[in-house]
């Protein structure tokens, strides 16, 4: 898709201007007879005063002038001065059969596009209006000029009216005289709008008032374009009715729903190829969202019609907030009144009862299945000339529910990095620009997936960075096991739901929903570190205990952000703290126990619904009603180290640069420190930093002397001598 810039205006504009000179050439005939026949009556001393100084002989003239006649001689000639030559030659023939403008309404134009071509013209205007600081035409020039009686005067007043096409439309502004406290009709000065005047000229390039959130795109207009656009879910019926409606001058409204990147815009564009008509594309986002609003949306719908594009009205939820109520239902009110094709684009589904008419056509634009996704990564990798390995692309496209084009910038960037990567070699520093491009590898990959996923939930949960492996947890084998299990669930599920047909058997979603329960520190977290570590997806932390609200109905409007914002994610979502919410329910006693128990069941209804790894962390199993369990996929026990596993914490929680004393003992630690795996990584750090102060290795009076404030920490008597009487 081609953007039309905005500043190819010349040669456009100059053939505009080249047909509207024979039309200029015919006002100033009229002007210059006006001007001729104004010298006598005057006479040359008052002549060279006018519009300065009213002599006795000028207010007896006026005094003696019928009520409402043309002031200005023999007035209009009647014949026009521009439609005919417009209608041939110029774009403005289709604005009269637009909006319904009559010759009179043209040649009113034209007097007012006057002085936008040639300031010599608001010269004229002063003079003719006796009134050197009356530069611009007023209303009661207009009628002057163009009018032969007083009665025609009369007639014409309305279409000066708010119901006359020039001003229903917008084409024409009256702006009231500053020196007139409260003017009349005939004192306001005409005012043509910028859109009307680009037209009139023919310039080309969407209006500048649109220019910060709309553009112009140059649609692709290959046959069956259409229905070749990637992932569009656009049937051929609906080209076949967008075409009726067009032939027959119908209008025709369509919501296209789906997530970014899903081929909404690219099959807009096609539509527009189809049909011949060029695409107006307006960001509503970015639209001005003060009072000015209203008439930038008339502005941008009246662009539509006077170009023959089709309207693209995307991000449609950016209005639909409370704050924004008003400018909604102003755009609605647009969309229904106007006569052209307006498509409106946006990520959820329409509020119901807010059509903005009856014959809105509802497209779906799904994301790609597994295996459509899978062509894309291979596809858009082959097209950069990369060659990537088959079980990559499987894991990619298997772990990140993206969209096409949201495939394509992720290769774009992959291959970026690749890029920078090699130059910062020293091969690539010496500049060998004969060398092949090189290929991304796997984890640069991923990691252009990853940055593709919406950036909405970073603001609602903490991103985790996790650095966690299978060699750093220490857990018994059935949990080990365990955790695995949930590995490979989310990296096959794309053969279970989809190849093998379970997903069709599903009526919820096809995620994977985790309950982690055990005693504080005993590796939940580190656990989910892990999985989101060895599945390259990003995990995020929620405390559910800053979720749950004492206010009825903020928890579950809480909960709902969270997950909204967590559908493009494509991220693991790791609920701690969940015996904030999930505590023993029990029966309905009072007011307090309902609402519990709808805030309850609200997180487990968005849980199921949820497509992605969604883990709760709760310290007290006991605490969890079994009605709640029952409805999660795995449940995983961590249970408080034994000797045994104490050992092995403390063996895997030093570094390798880490120094150590030939005095630590990991058997005395894991016998005698009897704390969870959380704690003994909290003593060993403490530990680092007292040799670090004595300026040598870790040993057992440092580990002794961090035990005991973390015991300190936690409320309980410890003696740190017991670790010298072990070794002893």
């Amino acid at each position: 898709m081609k953007v039309v810039p905005n500043d190819n205006r010349t040669a456009a504009g100059t053939a505009g201007f080249a047909v509207l000179l024979p039309v200029l050439r015919r006002l100033d005939q009229l002007l210059a007879r006006l001007v001729h026949e104004l010298q006598p009556a005057a006479g040359a001393e008052a002549a060279s005063f006018r519009g300065l100084y009213i002599s006795p002989e000028e207010a007896a003239d006026l005094l003696a002038r019928a009520p409402g006649v043309p002031t200005l001689g023999a007035g209009g000639t009647g014949t026009g001065l521009s439609l005919e030559l417009l209608v041939r030659s110029s774009p403005a023939g289709r604005v009269g059969e637009l909006f319904g403008l009559s010759p009179f309404d043209f040649d009113v134009a034209i007097v007012a596009l006057a002085p936008e071509l040639d300031l010599r013209y608001e010269r004229l205007y002063a003079y003719l209006q006796d009134d050197v600081t009356r530069r611009r035409p007023s209303v009661d020039l207009a009628l002057n000029l163009l009018c032969r009686s007083a009665e025609e005067k009369v007639a014409r007043r309305a279409n000066f009216a708010s119901g006359g096409p020039l001003l229903k439309h917008g084409l024409l502004h009256l702006v009231a005289d500053p020196n007139h406290v409260r003017p009349p009709l005939l004192a306001h000065y005409l005012k043509l709008d910028d859109q009307f005047v680009r037209v009139l000229l023919d310039e080309r390039g969407p209006d500048p008032r649109l220019a910060t959130w709309c553009r112009a795109i140059d649609p692709e207009s290959t046959p069956g374009g259409l229905a070749d656009a990637p992932a569009s879910g656009m049937p051929g019926a609906l080209r076949s009715l967008a075409e009726q409606a067009r032939t027959a001058g119908r209008s025709l409204r369509l919501y296209f729903r789906g997530p970014a990147g899903a081929g909404k815009l690219r099959a807009a564009s096609a539509l527009a190829g189809n049909l011949g008509a060029p695409l107006l594309v307006a960001d509503l986002r970015r639209a001005d969202g003060g009072p000015d609003f209203e008439p930038a949306v008339g502005t941008l719908f009246r662009e539509a019609l006077l170009t023959g594009a089709i309207l693209y009205l995307d991000h449609t939820e950016a209005l639909r907030r409370g704050d924004r109520a008003a400018h909604w239902r102003s755009l609605l009110g647009a969309v229904a009144a106007h006569r052209g094709i307006a498509i409106l684009a946006g990520d959820y589904p329409w509020p119901s009862g807010q059509h903005p008419s009856p014959d809105v056509v509802h497209v779906e634009f799904t994301p790609p299945d597994f295996a459509a996704r899978r062509e894309c990564w291979r596809s858009g990798l082959a097209e950069a000339g990369v060659q990537a390995a088959p079980g990559d692309t499987e894991d990619l496209a298997g772990r990140f529910r993206l969209t096409t084009g949201q495939i394509e910038d992720a290769v774009t960037a992959a291959c970026n990095q690749a890029r920078w990567r090699a130059a910062c070699t020293p091969a690539g520093a010496k500049g060998a620009s004969a060398a092949p491009a090189p290929a991304p590898t796997a984890a640069e990959l991923f990691a252009a997936a990853r940055a593709q996923c919406g950036p909405e939930l970073a603001s609602l949960a903490r991103k985790v960075e996790s650095k966690q492996t299978w060699a750093d947890i220490v857990l018994p084998p059935d949990q080990l096991a365990h955790l695995r299990e949930i590995r490979d669930q989310a990296t096959f599920r794309h053969h279970v739901y989809g190849e093998w047909g379970f997903g069709r058997k599903l009526s919820l979603g096809t995620g994977l929903n985790v309950l982690f329960a055990g005693p504080p520190g005993t590796g939940k977290t580190m656990a989910a570190e892990v999985i989101a570590s060895d599945l390259r997806l990003d995990l995020y932390k929620i405390d559910l205990s800053q979720v749950v609200s004492k206010y009825i109905g903020e928890t579950e409007k809480n909960l709902d952000r969270v997950f909204a914002a967590a559908e493009s994610s494509n991220a693991i979502l790791f609920f701690d703290e969940a015996d904030a919410l999930f505590g023993k329910r029990s029966e309905v006693k009072d007011a307090h126990d309902r609402y519990a128990n709808i805030e309850i069941g609200y997180l487990l209804q968005k849980m199921e619904e949820y497509e992605g790894i969604a883990i709760l962390a709760t310290n007290l199993r006991q605490n969890l009603d079994d009605a709640f369990v029952r409805r999660l996929h795995i449940v995983v026990e961590f249970p408080f180290p034994d000797e045994k596993y104490r050992r092995r914490i403390w063996e895997v929680t030093f570094p390798h640069a880490a120094p150590l004393g030939p005095d630590v003992d990991f058997a005395v630690l894991g016998r005698e420190v009897k704390l969870a795996g959380g704690h003994i990584k909290n003593i060993a750090l403490t530990a680092a930093f007292y040799a670090a102060v004595d300026g040598g290795e870790i040993g057992m009076t440092h580990l002794a002397r961090a035990a005991h404030r973390e015991h300190q920490k936690l409320g309980r008597a410890w003696d740190e001598r017991v670790l010298s009487a072990q070794r002893s």
